[in-house]
Protein backbone atom coordinates (compact mmCIF):
# COMPACT_ATOMS: atom_id res chain seq x y z
CA UNK A 1 0.00 0.00 0.00
CA UNK A 2 1.34 3.13 -0.67
CA UNK A 3 0.37 6.53 1.16
CA UNK A 4 0.84 9.23 -1.38
CA UNK A 5 -2.23 12.09 -1.21
CA UNK A 6 -1.26 15.12 -0.73
CA UNK A 7 -4.47 15.74 1.59
CA UNK A 8 -3.92 12.99 4.03
CA UNK A 9 -0.07 14.37 4.52
CA UNK A 10 -1.54 18.07 5.14
CA UNK A 11 -4.11 16.66 7.58
CA UNK A 12 -1.43 14.70 9.32
CA UNK A 13 0.85 17.79 9.58
CA UNK A 14 -1.64 20.10 11.42
CA UNK A 15 -0.61 18.60 15.04
CA UNK A 16 2.80 18.97 14.48
CA UNK A 17 2.42 22.67 12.82
CA UNK A 18 0.64 23.43 15.95
CA UNK A 19 3.46 22.53 18.25
CA UNK A 20 5.99 23.85 15.99
CA UNK A 21 4.46 27.36 16.20
CA UNK A 22 5.28 27.69 19.86
CA UNK A 23 8.14 26.59 20.20
CA UNK A 24 10.03 29.03 17.59
CA UNK A 25 7.49 31.82 18.52
CA UNK A 26 10.37 31.21 21.84
CA UNK A 27 13.04 30.81 19.46
CA UNK A 28 12.05 34.36 17.42
CA UNK A 29 11.88 36.29 20.69
CA UNK A 30 15.14 34.74 22.30
CA UNK A 31 17.07 35.47 18.62
CA UNK A 32 15.83 39.20 18.74
CA UNK A 33 16.74 39.45 22.72
CA UNK A 34 19.95 38.51 21.66
CA UNK A 35 20.91 40.63 19.12
CA UNK A 36 19.22 39.45 16.02
CA UNK A 37 17.08 41.10 13.46
CA UNK A 38 14.00 39.56 13.01
CA UNK A 39 14.57 38.65 9.03
CA UNK A 40 17.93 37.05 10.12
CA UNK A 41 15.63 35.03 12.42
CA UNK A 42 13.00 33.94 9.86
CA UNK A 43 16.29 33.08 7.81
CA UNK A 44 17.46 31.05 10.37
CA UNK A 45 14.43 28.92 11.29
CA UNK A 46 13.66 29.11 7.23
CA UNK A 47 16.77 27.24 5.92
CA UNK A 48 17.36 25.31 9.08
CA UNK A 49 14.32 23.76 10.17
CA UNK A 50 16.13 22.07 13.62
CA UNK A 51 14.83 23.42 17.18
CA UNK A 52 17.97 21.97 18.67
CA UNK A 53 19.96 22.75 16.96
CA UNK A 54 18.93 26.34 16.53
CA UNK A 55 18.81 27.42 19.98
CA UNK A 56 22.05 25.23 20.85
CA UNK A 57 23.40 27.61 17.01
CA UNK A 58 22.15 30.89 18.57
CA UNK A 59 24.26 30.52 21.88
CA UNK A 60 27.05 29.75 19.65
CA UNK A 61 26.27 33.26 17.51
CA UNK A 62 25.63 35.01 20.88
CA UNK A 63 28.96 34.28 22.56
CA UNK A 64 31.06 35.16 19.08
CA UNK A 65 32.52 31.62 19.18
CA UNK A 66 34.48 30.33 16.00
CA UNK A 67 32.69 28.81 12.60
CA UNK A 68 34.14 25.95 13.72
CA UNK A 69 32.71 25.83 16.80
CA UNK A 70 29.60 25.95 15.18
CA UNK A 71 29.79 23.80 12.81
CA UNK A 72 30.68 21.00 15.01
CA UNK A 73 28.16 22.21 17.24
CA UNK A 74 25.62 21.51 14.54
CA UNK A 75 27.09 18.16 13.58
CA UNK A 76 26.91 17.27 17.02
CA UNK A 77 23.40 18.22 17.26
CA UNK A 78 21.66 17.14 14.06
CA UNK A 79 23.56 13.95 13.18
CA UNK A 80 20.78 11.70 13.99
CA UNK A 81 19.00 13.66 10.85
CA UNK A 82 21.29 11.93 8.68
CA UNK A 83 20.71 8.64 10.07
CA UNK A 84 17.27 9.37 9.58
CA UNK A 85 17.26 10.25 6.36
CA UNK A 86 18.73 6.93 5.47
CA UNK A 87 15.89 5.23 7.27
CA UNK A 88 13.28 7.11 5.45
CA UNK A 89 14.80 7.04 2.38
CA UNK A 90 13.51 2.77 2.92
CA UNK A 91 10.02 3.88 3.24
CA UNK A 92 9.84 5.95 0.31
CA UNK A 93 8.07 4.16 -2.92
CA UNK A 94 10.20 3.75 -6.11
CA UNK A 95 8.68 6.78 -7.92
CA UNK A 96 10.10 9.50 -5.71
CA UNK A 97 12.72 10.31 -7.63
CA UNK A 98 16.46 12.45 -6.42
CA UNK A 99 14.67 15.58 -6.85
CA UNK A 100 12.04 14.90 -4.58
CA UNK A 101 14.20 12.73 -2.04
CA UNK A 102 16.26 15.88 -1.49
CA UNK A 103 13.05 17.90 -1.03
CA UNK A 104 11.70 15.96 1.56
CA UNK A 105 15.30 15.59 3.25
CA UNK A 106 14.97 19.21 4.05
CA UNK A 107 11.72 18.83 5.77
CA UNK A 108 12.80 15.34 7.57
CA UNK A 109 12.45 16.59 10.94
CA UNK A 110 11.99 14.03 14.04
CA UNK A 111 8.16 14.66 13.77
CA UNK A 112 7.86 14.27 10.19
CA UNK A 113 10.14 11.28 10.08
CA UNK A 114 7.99 9.20 12.86
CA UNK A 115 4.83 10.07 11.06
CA UNK A 116 6.00 8.97 7.59
CA UNK A 117 7.53 5.77 9.27
CA UNK A 118 4.65 4.62 11.11
CA UNK A 119 2.45 4.12 7.94
CA UNK A 120 2.21 1.10 6.69
CA UNK A 121 3.55 0.40 3.25
CA UNK A 122 5.34 2.72 1.31
CA UNK A 123 4.69 6.64 1.28
CA UNK A 124 5.41 8.92 -1.58
CA UNK A 125 6.49 12.22 -2.68
CA UNK A 126 2.81 13.71 -2.79
CA UNK A 127 2.07 12.65 0.98
CA UNK A 128 5.52 13.47 2.42
CA UNK A 129 4.89 17.24 0.53
CA UNK A 130 1.40 17.65 2.14
CA UNK A 131 3.51 16.60 5.97
CA UNK A 132 5.85 19.21 5.32
CA UNK A 133 4.40 21.86 4.23
CA UNK A 134 2.07 23.15 7.39
CA UNK A 135 4.78 21.98 9.70
CA UNK A 136 7.28 24.27 8.19
CA UNK A 137 5.06 27.27 7.72
CA UNK A 138 4.11 26.56 11.23
CA UNK A 139 8.19 26.43 12.34
CA UNK A 140 8.62 29.96 10.21
CA UNK A 141 5.46 31.67 10.95
CA UNK A 142 6.31 31.24 14.51
CA UNK A 143 9.28 32.69 14.75
CA UNK A 144 8.21 35.63 13.15
CA UNK A 145 5.50 35.99 15.03
CA UNK A 146 8.11 35.83 17.77
CA UNK A 147 10.36 37.94 16.75
CA UNK A 148 7.85 40.17 16.27
CA UNK A 149 6.48 40.54 19.68
CA UNK A 150 9.54 40.55 20.89
CA UNK A 151 9.98 44.11 19.69
CA UNK A 152 6.34 44.98 20.58
CA UNK A 153 5.55 43.74 23.67
CA UNK A 154 6.68 44.92 27.26
CA UNK A 155 10.05 43.66 28.74
CA UNK A 156 7.93 41.81 32.07
CA UNK A 157 5.86 39.26 29.16
CA UNK A 158 8.64 38.87 27.39
CA UNK A 159 10.87 37.34 30.36
CA UNK A 160 7.33 35.35 31.15
CA UNK A 161 7.18 33.99 28.40
CA UNK A 162 10.93 33.43 28.28
CA UNK A 163 10.16 30.52 30.58
CA UNK A 164 8.19 28.60 28.32
CA UNK A 165 11.55 27.72 26.61
CA UNK A 166 12.58 25.66 29.84
CA UNK A 167 9.17 24.56 30.46
CA UNK A 168 9.05 22.88 27.13
CA UNK A 169 12.39 20.90 27.73
CA UNK A 170 11.53 19.60 30.93
CA UNK A 171 8.25 18.43 29.43
CA UNK A 172 10.35 17.01 26.49
CA UNK A 173 12.93 14.95 28.77
CA UNK A 174 10.96 13.97 31.80
CA UNK A 175 8.56 11.36 31.11
CA UNK A 176 11.28 9.39 28.95
CA UNK A 177 13.49 9.88 31.85
CA UNK A 178 10.65 8.46 34.01
CA UNK A 179 10.30 5.39 32.32
CA UNK A 180 13.84 4.30 31.29
CA UNK A 181 16.49 4.37 33.56
CA UNK A 182 19.26 4.44 30.47
CA UNK A 183 17.50 8.10 29.25
CA UNK A 184 17.41 8.99 33.03
CA UNK A 185 21.07 8.57 33.49
CA UNK A 186 22.15 9.98 30.09
CA UNK A 187 20.10 13.39 31.33
CA UNK A 188 21.85 13.47 34.74
CA UNK A 189 25.13 12.80 33.44
CA UNK A 190 25.00 15.89 30.66
CA UNK A 191 23.65 17.90 33.71
CA UNK A 192 25.81 17.29 36.02
CA UNK A 193 28.68 17.98 33.00
CA UNK A 194 27.27 21.21 32.41
CA UNK A 195 27.34 22.23 35.62
CA UNK A 196 30.66 21.66 36.11
CA UNK A 197 31.35 23.60 32.63
CA UNK A 198 29.37 26.32 34.09
CA UNK A 199 30.74 26.59 38.07
CA UNK A 200 34.23 24.96 38.40
CA UNK A 201 37.11 27.98 37.25
CA UNK A 202 38.97 26.10 34.84
CA UNK A 203 35.94 24.41 32.88
CA UNK A 204 34.52 28.29 32.79
CA UNK A 205 36.93 29.23 30.33
CA UNK A 206 36.03 26.73 27.57
CA UNK A 207 33.61 28.39 24.93
CA UNK A 208 29.29 27.54 24.90
CA UNK A 209 30.04 25.89 21.56
CA UNK A 210 32.90 23.24 22.59
CA UNK A 211 31.06 23.32 25.65
CA UNK A 212 27.68 21.74 24.36
CA UNK A 213 30.04 19.59 21.65
CA UNK A 214 31.70 17.90 25.34
CA UNK A 215 28.55 17.57 27.33
CA UNK A 216 26.67 15.84 24.08
CA UNK A 217 29.44 13.87 23.22
CA UNK A 218 30.43 12.71 26.47
CA UNK A 219 26.72 12.16 27.77
CA UNK A 220 26.06 10.22 24.97
CA UNK A 221 29.27 7.79 25.01
CA UNK A 222 28.88 6.97 28.63
CA UNK A 223 25.05 6.26 27.71
CA UNK A 224 26.88 3.71 24.47
CA UNK A 225 28.95 1.87 27.46
CA UNK A 226 26.47 1.67 30.22
CA UNK A 227 23.48 0.76 28.27
CA UNK A 228 24.71 -1.08 24.94
CA UNK A 229 22.04 -1.87 22.34
CA UNK A 230 21.41 -5.82 22.11
CA UNK A 231 21.75 -7.83 19.00
CA UNK A 232 18.22 -7.38 17.08
CA UNK A 233 17.32 -5.02 19.35
CA UNK A 234 15.41 -1.72 17.75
Amino acid sequence: MIHNKIQRGIRDGIPIAVGYFSVSFTFGMMAVQSGISPFHAVLISLLNLTSAGQFAGLTVIVSNASLMEMALTQLVVNIRYALMSVSLSQKLDDSVKMRSRLLIAYGNTDEIFAVASSKSGTVGAKYLYGLILLPVLGWVGGTLAGAVASTLLPGTVISALGVALYGMFIAIVVPPAKEHKEVRTVVLIALLLSCAFYYLPVLRQVSSGFMIIICTVAAAAVGAVLFPLKEGEE
